[in-house]
Order: C-alpha cells, then sequence, then structure tokens
C-alpha cells in the first residue's frame, strides 16, 4: 500500500481575512494602521496584539517568499521578476516606517514585562529593542535600491551558459565534467567555464562596488562606523564579536589549512602529474569514474526520502510532504538562478527547496543539507509566534551541516557499492577540510571590503589575492590562470546578495561535527539531542541552543584542533 501523506493545512486566520492576496500597498495599509492605533489595556490584549502581528507578517513573507521562488526558478520570465521587484519597491518601503512604529508600540508597552519570563519573549524583546536602534527613514530608499540591484546578480549568473561538444549547459552543468578522467578535456571545460565568467567580470564588478557603497550610507545613516558593525547588530549576533572571527581565521589559517596542504599533495601525488591545476580539484585522485549518486530530480527525491525515513520517520515524512506539494526543484536548467536554498513559508509552515542538481554527490549532500533546513521548519512551525520559527542563522546552518553528517549513515541507499560508498564518505570529510579554509576566506575578504569601503577595484583584487593565499593550499599551481583567480570571489552568492552571512557555515561546520561525533557515540541520543535543539526555534540565546544538542559554542584554537583530529581520526577509518 502506498504511504498515505497528511498535507498540513494553513492555519486559519483570525485577523487578515480567509482570502486574501497583496496587490497593492493600499490593501496591506488598513491592518498595519489597525495595529498601531489599537489600544492595548492589559496582557491580554497585548498577546492578541502579538498574535495579529504575527499573522500579519506570515503571510507578508510568504508572500514575498513565493515571488523571490518564482523568480529564481525562471530568472527568464519578466512577469516573475517584475511581481518581485513591485514588492521590493512599491509594498516593503511603505512596510518599513510602520514595522518601526509597531516595535516602538511594543517596547513602550507597560505589560511586556509579563511576558519577559515566558520562553522566548526575552529574545523577541532584544530583537525588537536592536530593531529600533538601527531603523533609519533615510535607509528605506537605500535598501529599496539594495533589493533591487541583488536582483541582479541572480539575472547575470542565471544567464550564464557555455557550449560544449555543439550543447548548451549551464555553468552548474559544465561543472560536472571537471570530473573527468581526461585531463584534455577538464582543462578544455574549464577554460570555457572561466572565459564566460570573464565576459561578466566588469559588470560584476561594478555591481559590487555599488552594493558596497549603498550598505556604507546604510551603516553611517545609523550612526555606525562601517556596515560589517551594522551587520552584527542588525542580524543580532550577541554572542559573538568580529575579534571571536579574527580568532575563527587564525585557527583555521594554524589548524586546518596544513591538512588542506597534505590532501592537496596526496591529489598531485595520486594523479601523478607535475603540477597540481585548478582543473585537477574534483576528478578522482584514482582515476576511477565520478561517483553519481542519483539518475534524475525524481530519484534524487525518492533516494533522499527514503534515507530521511531510515533514519527517522518522521524526517523522511517532510521530504514527502514537500514532494507531495510541489516545494521542490531540484534540477539545473538553463534560466535557473545559480545555487541552492531552502525558502521557509511562514503561513503554512512547509518550506521550498530549490536546487542546481545535476547527477554529482555534491547535489546529493547539497539536498541533505537543504533537507537539513526543511526539518527545522517543520519542528517549528507549530510555534505560536513568527519571531519564535526564526532562528538565528548559527542555529540554522547546524541544522543543515549536521543533516549532511548524521545521514551519512544512510548513503548506501545512493551508493549500494561498497566502494563508491566508502569513497563518498571520504570526499565528505574533505569537503569538510576544504570549506572551512574557504568559510575563512569569504568571511575575512568582507571584513577587510567593508572596513575600507572606499577601495577600487585593484585594491579589491589585491585584498583577495592577500585572503585567499592565507587559506588557500600552497601545492595548486595557478601560473597563467591569476585572471581567473582574481574574480574567484564573484561565484559566491552571499557577497552580493546576503552580506557577512557566511561565518555562520563555519561555526555550524564544527557543531555540525561535534553533534556527528555524539551521534556516532549514541544513534538514538544524538538524533534526539538534534531534533530537541531544532524545535527550541528562536526561543532562546545560541549558546544554550547548541548545548540542548549537547555541543559548544565554540570555535576556539583548541576546540577547533580537537574535532579536526577527530575528523582525521573518521578518516582513517573509512
Amino acid at each position: 500500500m502506498a504511504e498515505v501523506i497528511e498535507i498540513p493545512q494553513r492555519p486559519q486566520r483570525k485577523f487578515l481575512p480567509e482570502q486574501f492576496e497583496i496587490s497593492t500597498w493600499e490593501i496591506l495599509k488598513p491592518y498595519f494602521e489597525n495595529l498601531v492605533s489599537r489600544p492595548i489595556e492589559d496582557s491580554k490584549a497585548l498577546r492578541q496584539w502579538l498574535a495579529d502581528r504575527s499573522e500579519l507578517e506570515s503571510f507578508i513573507s510568504e508572500d514575498l517568499g513565493w515571488r523571490y521562488i518564482k523568480m529564481t526558478c525562471y530568472t527568464d520570465n519578466e512577469s516573475y521578476s517584475k511581481r518581485y521587484q513591485d514588492f521590493v519597491e512599491n509594498i516593503q518601503p511603505h512596510m518599513a516606517p510602520f514595522s518601526d512604529q509597531l516595535n516602538k508600540k511594543l517596547a513602550s508597552s507597560p505589560f511586556l514585562q509579563s511576558l519577559e519570563s515566558e520562553p522566548g519573549f526575552s529574545i523577541l524583546i532584544r530583537n525588537v529593542k536592536k530593531d529600533i536602534e538601527l531603523f533609519r527613514e533615510a535607509n528605506i530608499a537605500l535598501f529599496t535600491k539594495i533589493n533591487t540591484e541583488t536582483q541582479k546578480y541572480g539575472q547575470l549568473s542565471g544567464a550564464m551558459t557555455v557550449n560544449i561538444d555543439g550543447e548548451e549547459l549551464t555553468l552548474q552543468q559544465a561543472g560536472v565534467i571537471l570530473q573527468s578522467t581526461d585531463r584534455t578535456r577538464r582543462k578544455m571545460v574549464y577554460e570555457k567555464i572561466a572565459e564566460r565568467r570573464s565576459k561578466d567580470r566588469v559588470v560584476l564588478d561594478e555591481l559590487f562596488s555599488s552594493l558596497i557603497s549603498l550598505r556604507h550610507q546604510v551603516a553611517l545613516n545609523a550612526d555606525m562606523k562601517n556596515f560589517r558593525d551594522y551587520m552584527f547588530k542588525s542580524y543580532g549576533r550577541f554572542d559573538y564579536t568580529p575579534q571571536d572571527c579574527f580568532n575563527f581565521h587564525e585557527a583555521i589559517a594554524e589548524d586546518v589549512v596544513p591538512i588542506l596542504n597534505d590532501l592537496s599533495l596526496e591529489r598531485k601525488q595520486q594523479l601523478q602529474v607535475p603540477d597540481l591545476r585548478p582543473w585537477d580539484k574534483a576528478v578522482d585522485p584514482l582515476g576511477r569514474e565520478p561517483l553519481k549518486a542519483f539518475e534524475n530530480g525524481k530519484d534524487l527525491t525518492a533516494k533522499s526520502i527514503e534515507s530521511f525515513k531510515r533514519l527517522d520517520p518522521f524526517l523522511g515524512q517532510c521530504l514527502a510532504i514537500m514532494k507531495e506539494m510541489g516545494h521542490l526543484d531540484l534540477e539545473s536548467r538553463k534560466g535557473k538562478a545559480p545555487g541552492g536554498y531552502n525558502y521557509p513559508l511562514s503561513e503554512i509552515g512547509v518550506p521550498f527547496i530549490f536546487m542546481n542538481a545535476t547527477s554529482t554527490m555534491r547535489d546529493m549532500t547539497t539536498i541533505m543539507h537543504e533537507g537539513g533546513h526543511a526539518v527545522h521548519n517543520f519542528l517549528t512551525k507549530d510555534l505560536p509566534l513568527a519571531d519564535f520559527k526564526s532562528p538565528p542563522m548559527e542555529v540554522a546552518e547546524l541544522a543543515s551541516m549536521s543533516m549532511e553528517l548524521i545521514s551519512m549513515d544512510t548513503w548506501d541507499i545512493f551508493f549500494p557499492d561498497l566502494e563508491d560508498l566508502k569513497r563518498a564518505k571520504r570526499e565528505q570529510l574533505e569537503d569538510i577540510i576544504e570549506t572551512l579554509p574557504w568559510v575563512a576566506t569569504i568571511d575575512q575578504f568582507q571584513h577587510e571590503l567593508y572596513e575600507k569601503p572606499n577601495h577600487n577595484s585593484e585594491e579589491r583584487t589585491q585584498i583577495w589575492n592577500k585572503v585567499m593565499a592565507r587559506f588557500s593550499d600552497s601545492v595548486t599551481d595557478w601560473s597563467g590562470l591569476e585572471a581567473n583567480r582574481d574574480i574567484l570571489w564573484q561565484k559566491q552568492l552571499h557577497l552580493y546578495e546576503v552580506p557577512f552571512y557566511y561565518i555562520e557555515y563555519g561555526m555550524a561546520q564544527l557543531g555540525a561535527i561535534a553533534l556527528w561525533r555524539n551521534y556516532k557515540q549514541n544513534n538514538k541520543k544524538g538524533l534526539q539531542s538534534y531534533m530537541k535543539a531544532l524545535k527550541l526555534g528562536n526561543l532562546t540565546t545560541i549558546p544554550e541552543i547548541y548545548r540542548a544538542a549537547d555541543i559548544r559554542f565554540d570555535f576556539s584554537r583548541a576546540y577547533i584542533k580537537e574535532l579536526m583530529d577527530f575528523v582525521k581520526e573518521e578518516y582513517a577509518k573509512i
């Protein structure tokens, strides 16, 4: 018998009409005005006011979510782009002043103190006060301009294709060929991809310069020294400082990069090449054909559901529901924005996963990653307020990166051959060793750029090469390819779309290793701790959520070394 999938239903609306659509700001405005003018006479009225505000914000968030999803799925669809742009230009700017008024109304309520002792409210209040401190009327137009500019990055990237053997391929599809055992072919594909990227290097550089200028002005308007300091406050980074990030960079350079060097030297020796070149980094060093984890999007979906189900039936149900609801768009195609994401949909509670899968192992681990985010959304969807469902990013990425490692127990679904399975697990651990230095690279790069916002393009290139040299292996030979290396940062969409959202991957990667270590010692307890922590959503601080998972929120050099020693031990066992 086929498994019965119970599709979640959107909670009945109490503040908004059941049938409601956003076409103009004027349709939304009365609901904001209601919340601004409504008297709050006791704590019960305050709770209702919070519930109504949450309902309104959840509805708006989901409406914007679908506009963004459709735009990124089909960047060449003008109507989807216009609908998203209409929201950004004609609706969002009107909401910002009202949100500030609502925050001030909440912060000044004499009944607020009665809620502070309840789970989640101290965090909510802390964030509201932070938003009040940062809000400036002058920044509304700037954020509109920033959002319009960032939209261009997806359009430019989504339009990038190359012709290989007479076939037009997206850069993601072409990138799969870099796993070919034919070195001449790899070099040819690498050069075509690099050549295509270089065609847009100037326009992408100018776009980034524009964004840096706009963002710096936002910071100045908010009386902040630079945009880095602005974003630390905006993201609510109450639990660590820029100096902690610098300490993380130092630890990665000292304790992870040497391991990366060892792996690169071993790769060079196994490939038996005189020089290790960038097109040699993805191929199997022993000359085996690339691992193929699935046939197509349908196969990837089915295997992913089964993988999650074997870990825990609830986890499998999450992906099965998304499949049933059409909340999965996994395969790469022309006109699709790059990258992958899990987009939370606040009202229905069932997120959407977007990917650019071809057939590689990396695609398989991407859905494990995004599936971890999705599970997080399912575990928090019944929390009473929208704010409670939005965990800090250091916790959100813990959910996803831990799932990559925990799910390795069920990867035989993708790799039934034992040798392929071992190879896949080794590649996953190698990926960790490569990821941490890359996270440090992107993070330090941003710190330096925004600390010196008036830099020119040439200075930016110098900063990039200096930072990249600190965290890259010293084995790979870039001679003759310096122009390609100079713009390598342009492929990182976070720099354009979500600035300073990257160090979280490093912190969460450490947490994921610690959680995986617990899971290996006791599968049941490890998974229970994982789910227990995720259920907390945004109800408490980052360190407390990590403690709920039986791990530490710690990125000191000693702790990083301890965890990397564990990774090396596990790698040696495979």
